[in-house]
């Protein structure tokens, strides 16, 4: 069952359109959204949080459009989606200790006498594996895993039906993400919750979300099966995501153009980067169909997955732009957000 959606959504700030067109369901399982910086992941999240009203589209929980919910049905939804965000440190008032950031949550949505409250503090604590007595730190007298926990902890307070998980585990190093990311899987797993993972770490959803959505210059270029997406992409950018990721006595990325997004009234706005680019990418923007299971928003998507990443030819010049994206040889990466 669908319980959150972007339906056909363009964002805007001002008059510049950050995110166009985009269709996204979160249900009852994990839910990929990847893309490097820039590419519109956290607008659309702010979106899908009732946080900023789409330019055109709706956003839907369950059937009912957002934009048409009363009081009632605002605070419902506030309580079944929660968000967690990139820094525990930045989600956290740092003059309150733990157990009162969790308690401002609860009694926002329950009412708890104070020996429940305590009792319920210490089980989520104890439950995002935490020692309850950690509940009278304050945000600087706790590790960045433990912080993030604690805003774990806080989110799942209110028993939402789903989590949006905004880069929850790239503030953290190494050892301390794959332990957030056991713990997310678990908690996933014993209180069924849904989730949208937003990240630019292939390896991530890859672990957690069964499918995934592909967001560049806030399009969505590709969408299907995780495992399809990051073993056999159809769309160049999901390729070049998939080799910028560093493999141990691997050869390195190739460089494959401009790093920043070049987006174009016309035309596929990855163009200025892709090397399977013609001049169809330059006069006729991609819509999404249907190839081999997923949805690709590209021209040359058959040819995408019958050649090999070696063999593919370099980037034509753009006749539309006096910058050849081959003279620039960055590779193509997921930048830190």
């Amino acid at each position: 069952m669908t319980l959150l959606a972007a339906e056909g959504v363009t964002l805007a700030y001002g008059a510049t359109a950050v995110v166009h067109d985009v269709s996204l369901a979160v249900d009852e399982g994990g839910v990929g959204l990847i893309g490097e910086s820039g590419s519109g992941k956290t607008t659309l999240a702010r979106a899908l949080l009732g946080l900023m009203r789409p330019r055109s589209g709706a956003v839907r929980y369950g059937t009912r459009d957002l934009a048409g919910l009363g009081r009632a049905g605002r605070a419902e939804f506030r309580r079944a989606v929660q968000p967690v965000f990139q820094d525990g440190s930045e989600a956290l008032d740092p003059r309150m200790t733990a157990g009162a950031s969790i308690i401002e949550a609860l009694t926002t949505h329950h009412r708890m006498s104070g020996a429940e409250r305590r009792d319920r503090v210490a089980a989520l604590l104890a439950d995002v594996g935490l020692d309850p007595a950690l509940a009278a730190r304050r945000p600087h007298e706790m590790s960045g895993g433990q912080r993030q926990r604690v805003a774990i902890a806080r989110a799942l307070a209110v028993e939402p039906r789903l989590l949006v998980l905004d880069e929850p585990t790239s503030a953290l190093d190494v050892t301390v993400q794959a332990k957030i990311l056991d713990l997310l899987e678990r908690l996933a797993a014993e209180h069924g919750l849904g989730y949208l993972l937003i990240t630019h770490n292939l390896g991530v959803v890859g672990r957690l979300c069964r499918t995934s959505s592909v967001l560049f210059a806030g399009r969505v270029v590709e969408s299907g099966p995780t495992g399809e997406l990051l073993t056999r992409p159809a769309h160049p950018y999901t390729r070049a995501l998939r080799d910028a990721v560093p493999r141990m006595g691997g050869e390195p990325p190739r460089a494959a153009g401009r790093t920043e997004a070049a987006a174009a009234a016309t035309g596929c706005p990855f163009r200025l980067r892709c090397p399977l680019a013609v001049d169809r990418c330059r006069e006729e923007t991609p819509e999404p169909r249907e190839v081999e299971g997923r949805k690709v928003a590209c021209h040359r998507a058959e040819e995408v997955l019958t050649t090999p990443a070696s063999s593919a030819p370099s980037a034509p010049r753009d006749p539309g732009d006096p910058r050849d994206p081959r003279d620039e040889g960055d590779a193509p990466h997921a930048p830190r957000q």
